[in-house]
Protein backbone atom coordinates (compact mmCIF):
# COMPACT_ATOMS: atom_id res chain seq x y z
CA UNK A 1 0.00 0.00 0.00
CA UNK A 2 1.40 3.40 -1.00
CA UNK A 3 2.43 5.66 1.84
CA UNK A 4 0.01 8.50 2.51
CA UNK A 5 1.34 11.80 1.20
CA UNK A 6 1.32 14.74 3.62
CA UNK A 7 3.53 17.30 1.87
CA UNK A 8 3.43 18.51 -1.72
CA UNK A 9 6.64 19.04 -3.67
CA UNK A 10 5.57 22.29 -5.31
CA UNK A 11 6.89 24.34 -8.21
CA UNK A 12 5.84 27.98 -8.51
CA UNK A 13 5.31 29.35 -12.04
CA UNK A 14 5.00 33.12 -11.92
CA UNK A 15 6.19 35.26 -9.00
CA UNK A 16 4.65 38.69 -9.55
CA UNK A 17 2.22 40.85 -7.61
CA UNK A 18 -0.32 38.10 -6.86
CA UNK A 19 2.40 36.18 -5.02
CA UNK A 20 3.51 39.31 -3.20
CA UNK A 21 -0.03 40.24 -2.13
CA UNK A 22 -1.54 36.79 -1.41
CA UNK A 23 0.42 33.62 -1.99
CA UNK A 24 3.60 34.39 -0.07
CA UNK A 25 1.41 34.41 3.04
CA UNK A 26 -0.15 31.08 2.05
CA UNK A 27 3.25 29.48 1.42
CA UNK A 28 5.06 30.69 4.52
CA UNK A 29 2.74 32.08 7.23
CA UNK A 30 -0.59 30.22 7.15
CA UNK A 31 -2.12 27.10 8.63
CA UNK A 32 -1.54 25.52 5.21
CA UNK A 33 2.22 26.21 5.03
CA UNK A 34 3.11 22.73 6.28
CA UNK A 35 1.54 21.31 3.11
CA UNK A 36 4.30 22.71 0.88
CA UNK A 37 7.87 21.93 0.07
CA UNK A 38 8.60 24.60 -2.53
CA UNK A 39 11.21 22.98 -4.74
CA UNK A 40 11.51 25.35 -7.71
CA UNK A 41 10.49 28.76 -9.05
CA UNK A 42 10.02 29.90 -12.66
CA UNK A 43 9.47 33.51 -13.69
CA UNK A 44 10.76 35.57 -16.61
CA UNK A 45 11.66 38.41 -14.25
CA UNK A 46 15.02 37.72 -12.60
CA UNK A 47 14.13 40.02 -9.73
CA UNK A 48 10.81 38.25 -9.06
CA UNK A 49 12.16 34.70 -9.21
CA UNK A 50 15.11 35.56 -6.97
CA UNK A 51 12.87 37.37 -4.49
CA UNK A 52 10.60 34.33 -4.15
CA UNK A 53 13.53 31.93 -4.41
CA UNK A 54 15.18 33.59 -1.41
CA UNK A 55 11.95 33.50 0.60
CA UNK A 56 11.48 29.80 -0.17
CA UNK A 57 15.21 28.99 0.19
CA UNK A 58 15.25 27.52 -3.29
CA UNK A 59 18.81 26.98 -4.60
CA UNK A 60 19.76 29.21 -7.52
CA UNK A 61 20.01 26.19 -9.85
CA UNK A 62 16.29 25.61 -9.33
CA UNK A 63 15.25 29.14 -10.29
CA UNK A 64 14.27 29.29 -13.95
CA UNK A 65 13.25 31.91 -16.48
CA UNK A 66 11.28 29.27 -18.46
CA UNK A 67 8.62 27.05 -16.88
CA UNK A 68 9.55 24.22 -19.28
CA UNK A 69 12.97 23.97 -17.61
CA UNK A 70 11.27 23.76 -14.21
CA UNK A 71 9.10 20.86 -15.40
CA UNK A 72 12.02 19.06 -17.04
CA UNK A 73 14.66 19.41 -14.36
CA UNK A 74 12.93 19.21 -10.97
CA UNK A 75 10.97 16.31 -9.47
CA UNK A 76 7.61 17.68 -8.37
CA UNK A 77 4.10 16.66 -7.36
CA UNK A 78 2.35 19.86 -8.40
CA UNK A 79 2.72 23.39 -9.67
CA UNK A 80 0.89 26.61 -8.98
CA UNK A 81 0.42 28.80 -12.06
CA UNK A 82 0.51 32.50 -11.16
CA UNK A 83 1.15 33.88 -14.64
CA UNK A 84 -1.00 36.60 -16.26
CA UNK A 85 -4.49 35.29 -17.06
CA UNK A 86 -3.99 34.97 -20.81
CA UNK A 87 -0.88 32.82 -20.23
CA UNK A 88 -2.47 30.15 -18.00
CA UNK A 89 -2.99 27.49 -20.64
CA UNK A 90 0.54 26.51 -21.70
CA UNK A 91 2.09 25.84 -18.26
CA UNK A 92 -1.10 24.20 -16.97
CA UNK A 93 -1.44 21.78 -19.88
CA UNK A 94 2.30 21.00 -19.86
CA UNK A 95 2.29 20.30 -16.12
CA UNK A 96 -0.80 18.07 -16.31
CA UNK A 97 0.72 16.16 -19.25
CA UNK A 98 3.83 15.63 -17.09
CA UNK A 99 1.65 13.93 -14.45
CA UNK A 100 1.52 16.85 -12.03
CA UNK A 101 -1.44 18.40 -10.22
CA UNK A 102 -2.12 22.10 -10.81
CA UNK A 103 -3.58 25.06 -8.96
CA UNK A 104 -4.15 28.18 -11.06
CA UNK A 105 -5.20 31.70 -10.12
CA UNK A 106 -8.57 33.04 -11.25
CA UNK A 107 -9.88 33.21 -13.91
CA UNK A 108 -9.08 29.77 -15.30
CA UNK A 109 -8.24 31.39 -18.65
CA UNK A 110 -9.44 34.21 -20.87
CA UNK A 111 -10.92 32.08 -23.68
CA UNK A 112 -13.20 29.07 -23.86
CA UNK A 113 -10.70 27.27 -26.05
CA UNK A 114 -8.03 27.59 -23.36
CA UNK A 115 -10.35 26.51 -20.54
CA UNK A 116 -11.50 23.45 -22.45
CA UNK A 117 -7.89 22.49 -23.26
CA UNK A 118 -6.97 22.74 -19.57
CA UNK A 119 -9.99 20.72 -18.46
CA UNK A 120 -9.36 18.03 -21.07
CA UNK A 121 -5.68 17.82 -20.11
CA UNK A 122 -6.66 17.22 -16.47
CA UNK A 123 -9.20 14.56 -17.47
CA UNK A 124 -6.80 12.76 -19.79
CA UNK A 125 -4.02 12.76 -17.21
CA UNK A 126 -6.30 11.89 -14.29
CA UNK A 127 -4.75 14.73 -12.31
CA UNK A 128 -6.21 17.39 -10.05
CA UNK A 129 -6.88 20.88 -11.38
CA UNK A 130 -8.03 23.61 -9.01
CA UNK A 131 -8.81 27.28 -9.66
CA UNK A 132 -8.47 29.87 -6.90
CA UNK A 133 -11.69 31.86 -7.18
CA UNK A 134 -11.15 33.07 -3.64
CA UNK A 135 -14.36 35.12 -3.60
CA UNK A 136 -16.20 31.79 -3.39
CA UNK A 137 -14.78 31.41 0.12
CA UNK A 138 -15.90 34.86 1.28
CA UNK A 139 -18.20 33.97 4.23
CA UNK A 140 -20.75 36.50 3.04
CA UNK A 141 -20.96 34.87 -0.39
CA UNK A 142 -21.19 31.39 1.15
CA UNK A 143 -23.95 32.50 3.53
CA UNK A 144 -25.82 34.20 0.68
CA UNK A 145 -25.67 31.00 -1.38
CA UNK A 146 -26.94 28.86 1.49
CA UNK A 147 -29.84 31.19 2.21
CA UNK A 148 -30.75 31.77 -1.44
CA UNK A 149 -30.82 28.06 -2.18
CA UNK A 150 -33.49 27.48 0.49
CA UNK A 151 -35.92 29.40 -1.76
CA UNK A 152 -36.74 31.92 0.95
CA UNK A 153 -36.28 34.89 -1.42
CA UNK A 154 -38.31 33.46 -4.30
CA UNK A 155 -37.20 33.94 -7.90
CA UNK A 156 -34.02 35.88 -8.59
CA UNK A 157 -34.90 38.84 -10.77
CA UNK A 158 -32.06 41.37 -10.86
CA UNK A 159 -28.72 42.22 -9.28
CA UNK A 160 -26.20 45.02 -9.12
CA UNK A 161 -22.61 44.26 -8.11
CA UNK A 162 -19.68 46.64 -8.10
CA UNK A 163 -15.97 46.11 -7.55
CA UNK A 164 -13.87 49.25 -7.99
CA UNK A 165 -10.14 49.69 -7.37
CA UNK A 166 -8.10 52.75 -6.54
CA UNK A 167 -6.32 54.27 -9.53
CA UNK A 168 -2.88 53.28 -8.23
CA UNK A 169 -3.70 49.62 -8.86
CA UNK A 170 -3.70 50.23 -12.63
CA UNK A 171 -1.46 53.31 -12.87
CA UNK A 172 2.03 52.48 -14.24
CA UNK A 173 3.20 55.96 -13.13
CA UNK A 174 2.52 55.35 -9.45
CA UNK A 175 5.49 54.68 -7.19
CA UNK A 176 5.72 52.08 -5.89
CA UNK A 177 3.97 50.34 -8.78
CA UNK A 178 1.33 47.84 -7.65
CA UNK A 179 1.88 45.36 -10.49
CA UNK A 180 5.21 43.87 -11.42
CA UNK A 181 4.91 44.86 -15.09
CA UNK A 182 4.26 48.44 -16.27
CA UNK A 183 1.95 47.22 -19.05
CA UNK A 184 -0.46 45.28 -16.82
CA UNK A 185 -3.43 47.59 -17.32
CA UNK A 186 -2.82 47.66 -21.07
CA UNK A 187 -2.81 43.86 -21.36
CA UNK A 188 -5.69 43.32 -18.94
CA UNK A 189 -9.09 44.91 -18.33
CA UNK A 190 -11.42 45.42 -15.37
CA UNK A 191 -13.27 42.45 -16.87
CA UNK A 192 -10.52 39.85 -16.46
CA UNK A 193 -9.22 41.22 -13.18
CA UNK A 194 -12.41 42.20 -11.34
CA UNK A 195 -15.62 41.31 -13.19
CA UNK A 196 -14.83 37.61 -13.13
CA UNK A 197 -14.99 37.73 -9.32
CA UNK A 198 -18.48 39.24 -9.33
CA UNK A 199 -19.82 37.03 -12.13
CA UNK A 200 -18.45 33.90 -10.49
CA UNK A 201 -19.85 34.86 -7.07
CA UNK A 202 -23.29 35.61 -8.52
CA UNK A 203 -23.40 32.32 -10.42
CA UNK A 204 -22.30 30.47 -7.28
CA UNK A 205 -25.16 32.02 -5.30
CA UNK A 206 -27.88 31.51 -7.92
CA UNK A 207 -26.51 28.48 -9.84
CA UNK A 208 -27.96 29.92 -13.05
CA UNK A 209 -26.60 29.55 -16.60
CA UNK A 210 -25.64 32.76 -18.45
CA UNK A 211 -27.42 33.44 -21.72
CA UNK A 212 -26.34 36.83 -23.06
CA UNK A 213 -23.81 39.53 -22.23
CA UNK A 214 -23.33 43.13 -23.27
CA UNK A 215 -20.59 45.43 -21.99
CA UNK A 216 -20.30 49.21 -21.93
CA UNK A 217 -16.80 50.55 -21.40
CA UNK A 218 -15.49 53.97 -20.36
CA UNK A 219 -11.95 55.12 -21.18
CA UNK A 220 -11.51 58.53 -19.56
CA UNK A 221 -8.98 58.52 -16.74
CA UNK A 222 -6.44 55.90 -17.85
CA UNK A 223 -5.73 57.48 -21.29
CA UNK A 224 -5.12 60.83 -19.55
CA UNK A 225 -2.37 59.53 -17.24
CA UNK A 226 1.08 61.05 -17.57
CA UNK A 227 3.83 60.51 -18.42
CA UNK A 228 2.64 57.00 -19.39
CA UNK A 229 -0.99 56.85 -20.56
CA UNK A 230 -2.86 53.55 -20.57
CA UNK A 231 -4.96 52.47 -23.56
CA UNK A 232 -7.56 50.78 -21.38
CA UNK A 233 -10.92 51.09 -19.70
CA UNK A 234 -11.49 52.87 -16.40
CA UNK A 235 -14.89 51.28 -15.86
CA UNK A 236 -16.97 48.56 -17.52
CA UNK A 237 -20.65 47.82 -16.97
CA UNK A 238 -21.27 44.17 -17.83
CA UNK A 239 -24.95 43.42 -18.36
CA UNK A 240 -25.53 39.71 -17.92
CA UNK A 241 -28.81 37.96 -18.75
CA UNK A 242 -29.52 34.43 -17.51
CA UNK A 243 -31.63 31.69 -19.07
CA UNK A 244 -34.45 32.49 -16.60
CA UNK A 245 -34.59 36.10 -17.79
CA UNK A 246 -32.90 37.41 -14.65
CA UNK A 247 -30.47 40.26 -15.26
CA UNK A 248 -27.37 41.59 -13.51
CA UNK A 249 -25.20 44.67 -13.89
CA UNK A 250 -21.60 44.08 -12.84
CA UNK A 251 -19.74 47.40 -12.53
CA UNK A 252 -15.97 46.97 -12.34
CA UNK A 253 -13.13 49.45 -12.72
CA UNK A 254 -9.84 50.76 -11.36
CA UNK A 255 -9.88 54.54 -11.44
CA UNK A 256 -11.25 55.56 -8.04
CA UNK A 257 -9.23 58.43 -6.54
CA UNK A 258 -6.37 57.14 -4.40
CA UNK A 259 -8.06 58.83 -1.43
CA UNK A 260 -10.73 56.08 -1.47
CA UNK A 261 -11.18 54.41 1.91
CA UNK A 262 -10.20 51.01 0.58
CA UNK A 263 -7.99 49.61 -2.19
CA UNK A 264 -11.12 47.85 -3.48
CA UNK A 265 -14.60 49.28 -2.93
CA UNK A 266 -17.19 46.59 -3.50
CA UNK A 267 -20.68 45.40 -2.72
CA UNK A 268 -23.71 43.67 -4.21
CA UNK A 269 -27.48 43.43 -4.04
CA UNK A 270 -29.78 40.70 -5.36
CA UNK A 271 -33.46 41.55 -5.85
CA UNK A 272 -35.89 38.64 -5.84
CA UNK A 273 -39.63 38.08 -6.08
CA UNK A 274 -39.96 37.53 -2.31
CA UNK A 275 -37.19 39.72 -0.93
CA UNK A 276 -33.61 40.82 -1.45
CA UNK A 277 -30.06 40.10 -0.36
CA UNK A 278 -27.82 43.05 0.46
CA UNK A 279 -24.26 41.72 0.74
CA UNK A 280 -22.66 44.87 2.26
CA UNK A 281 -19.23 43.82 1.02
CA UNK A 282 -18.06 47.39 1.48
CA UNK A 283 -18.03 47.12 5.29
CA UNK A 284 -15.87 44.10 6.18
CA UNK A 285 -15.56 45.02 9.84
CA UNK A 286 -12.47 47.11 10.58
CA UNK A 287 -12.07 50.85 10.04
CA UNK A 288 -9.04 52.86 11.10
CA UNK A 289 -8.34 56.58 11.33
CA UNK A 290 -4.71 57.67 10.99
CA UNK A 291 -2.51 60.36 9.45
CA UNK A 292 -3.22 59.13 5.91
CA UNK A 293 -6.99 59.29 6.32
CA UNK A 294 -9.81 56.85 7.03
CA UNK A 295 -9.20 53.31 5.82
CA UNK A 296 -11.55 50.35 5.59
CA UNK A 297 -9.55 47.16 6.16
CA UNK A 298 -10.88 43.77 5.07
CA UNK A 299 -9.71 41.23 7.68
CA UNK A 300 -12.07 38.66 6.19
CA UNK A 301 -9.88 38.53 3.08
CA UNK A 302 -6.46 38.71 4.69
CA UNK A 303 -6.05 38.79 8.45
CA UNK A 304 -2.66 39.39 10.06
CA UNK A 305 -2.22 38.09 13.61
CA UNK A 306 0.42 39.19 16.12
CA UNK A 307 1.96 35.72 15.89
CA UNK A 308 2.81 36.38 12.23
CA UNK A 309 0.18 33.95 11.00
CA UNK A 310 -2.09 35.13 8.16
CA UNK A 311 -5.57 33.80 7.50
CA UNK A 312 -8.80 34.91 5.83
CA UNK A 313 -10.61 33.69 2.74
CA UNK A 314 -7.83 34.90 0.43
CA UNK A 315 -5.63 32.30 2.15
CA UNK A 316 -8.17 29.56 2.93
CA UNK A 317 -9.41 29.37 -0.67
CA UNK A 318 -6.12 28.16 -2.20
CA UNK A 319 -5.29 26.30 1.00
CA UNK A 320 -8.40 24.18 0.68
CA UNK A 321 -7.56 23.46 -2.93
CA UNK A 322 -4.27 21.98 -1.77
CA UNK A 323 -6.05 19.90 0.84
CA UNK A 324 -8.33 18.66 -1.93
CA UNK A 325 -5.25 17.87 -3.96
CA UNK A 326 -3.79 15.77 -1.15
CA UNK A 327 -7.09 13.95 -0.70
CA UNK A 328 -7.12 13.31 -4.48
CA UNK A 329 -3.56 11.97 -4.44
CA UNK A 330 -4.21 9.79 -1.38
CA UNK A 331 -7.40 8.24 -2.78
CA UNK A 332 -9.56 9.86 -0.10
CA UNK A 333 -12.15 11.43 -2.39
CA UNK A 334 -15.26 9.61 -3.55
CA UNK A 335 -16.06 9.39 -7.25
CA UNK A 336 -18.82 11.97 -6.74
CA UNK A 337 -16.42 14.36 -5.00
CA UNK A 338 -13.87 13.99 -7.78
CA UNK A 339 -16.53 14.62 -10.41
CA UNK A 340 -17.73 17.74 -8.59
CA UNK A 341 -14.19 19.07 -8.20
CA UNK A 342 -13.61 18.69 -11.94
CA UNK A 343 -17.03 19.99 -13.06
CA UNK A 344 -17.24 22.91 -15.52
CA UNK A 345 -18.76 25.14 -12.83
CA UNK A 346 -16.03 24.37 -10.30
CA UNK A 347 -13.32 24.96 -12.89
CA UNK A 348 -14.73 28.31 -13.98
CA UNK A 349 -15.94 27.42 -17.48
CA UNK A 350 -19.03 29.65 -17.27
CA UNK A 351 -17.05 32.50 -15.76
CA UNK A 352 -14.70 32.46 -18.73
CA UNK A 353 -17.72 32.22 -21.03
CA UNK A 354 -19.00 35.50 -19.56
CA UNK A 355 -15.51 37.04 -19.67
CA UNK A 356 -14.86 36.20 -23.32
CA UNK A 357 -18.35 37.34 -24.25
CA UNK A 358 -17.88 40.69 -22.48
CA UNK A 359 -14.46 41.23 -24.08
CA UNK A 360 -15.94 40.42 -27.50
CA UNK A 361 -18.84 42.79 -26.81
CA UNK A 362 -16.41 45.68 -26.29
CA UNK A 363 -14.21 44.68 -29.22
CA UNK A 364 -17.15 44.76 -31.64
CA UNK A 365 -18.93 47.71 -30.06
CA UNK A 366 -19.41 51.31 -31.17
CA UNK A 367 -16.68 53.67 -29.95
CA UNK A 368 -17.98 57.17 -29.21
CA UNK A 369 -16.02 60.41 -29.28
CA UNK A 370 -16.81 60.78 -25.58
CA UNK A 371 -14.53 57.87 -24.70
CA UNK A 372 -17.36 55.40 -24.15
CA UNK A 373 -17.77 52.13 -26.04
CA UNK A 374 -21.28 50.75 -26.50
CA UNK A 375 -20.76 47.02 -26.72
CA UNK A 376 -22.78 44.67 -28.87
CA UNK A 377 -25.00 41.97 -27.37
CA UNK A 378 -23.24 38.60 -27.44
CA UNK A 379 -25.26 35.39 -27.37
CA UNK A 380 -23.17 33.07 -25.21
CA UNK A 381 -24.58 29.87 -26.70
CA UNK A 382 -23.52 31.10 -30.14
CA UNK A 383 -20.09 32.04 -28.80
CA UNK A 384 -19.59 28.54 -27.37
CA UNK A 385 -20.76 27.02 -30.65
CA UNK A 386 -18.23 29.08 -32.63
CA UNK A 387 -15.35 28.42 -30.25
CA UNK A 388 -15.91 24.78 -29.28
CA UNK A 389 -18.36 23.20 -31.73
CA UNK A 390 -21.86 21.82 -31.41
CA UNK A 391 -20.89 18.99 -29.07
CA UNK A 392 -19.96 21.51 -26.40
CA UNK A 393 -23.50 22.86 -26.14
CA UNK A 394 -24.89 19.67 -24.64
CA UNK A 395 -21.72 19.01 -22.62
CA UNK A 396 -21.98 22.36 -20.85
CA UNK A 397 -25.75 22.63 -20.64
CA UNK A 398 -25.99 25.44 -23.16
Amino acid sequence: MAKKKTKIRLGIIGAGSVVREIYQHLYFHSEYSDLFDIRAVAAPSEHSRNWLGELARVPTERRFADFQHLLEKVELDAVQVNTPDYLHRAPTVAALAAGLDVVVTKPTATTLEDVQAMMQAAKQAGRFLGVDFHKREDPRIKEAEARFQTGRYGQFQAAVFYMLDKLWVADPNHAPRFFASPDFARKNTPLSFLMVHMADALMKITRLTPLRVRATGYAHKLPSLRPAPVAGYDLVDTELVFTTGAVAHLLTGWALPNTAWSTTVQSGRLICSEGLLDLSLDTPGLRELHSEGITEVNPLFRNFETSGRVNGYGISSPGRLYRQMLAWRNGEMTAAQREEAMSPAALGFYTTLVLEGAERSLATGERLASGATLGAAIELRELALQELGRGALAEYGL
